[in-house]
């Protein structure tokens, strides 16, 4: 399968196309603000009619999963997004051809490490890719700029 991700502000799927606000992305914070993955992912041919699982993780630079804050109490849970894809083959494709697959993930808030280096990776049925991750950067706090409490990420392991 081919997979190109992007970072945006904001994305969503419509009539088979992705829509961008901010795309292209690769620094972002130190504040958090919600941010989308686009994706477009290519079906071969032989593999419609099959489902397959999707998996997106947040990374940090040692590729160990991220984890956040989560329901009462505040436990730690890895930031992941699971999905299951299944594409069938529209009337009028011509055999052979590849299936597009547009997708829109939608990232709330999250609270990263200032000065850090992250990466969204997409593992398909458990399988992986160098191609099939985006990586990117969080600012660093410029000087007498302080997070409020709140705003202080966990620390992972």
């Amino acid at each position: 399968m081919k997979v190109t991700l992007l970072l945006a502000d904001f994305a969503q799927v419509s009539e088979g196309k992705i829509n961008l606000i901010g795309g292209g992305w690769t620094v972002t914070g130190p504040m958090p603000a919600p941010s989308a993955i686009a994706a477009k992912i290519e079906i071969p041919w032989d593999q419609a009619n099959v489902r397959h699982t999707l998996l997106f993780e947040l990374l940090d630079q040692d590729g160990h999963p991220v984890a956040q804050p989560h329901g009462p109490g505040g436990s730690l849970v890895d930031i992941r997004v699971e999905a299951d894809l299944e594409v069938g083959r529209p009337a009028g494709v011509a055999p052979g051809t590849p299936l597009d697959v547009p997708m829109a993930v939608l990232i709330p808030p999250l609270l990263l490490q200032p000065g850090g280096r992250f990466t969204w990776r997409l593992s398909i049925d458990q399988e992986f890719d160098d191609d099939w991750q985006v990586a990117f950067s969080t600012r660093s706090i410029p000087p007498g700029m302080t997070l409020p409490p709140g705003l202080i990420p966990p620390q992972n392991g």
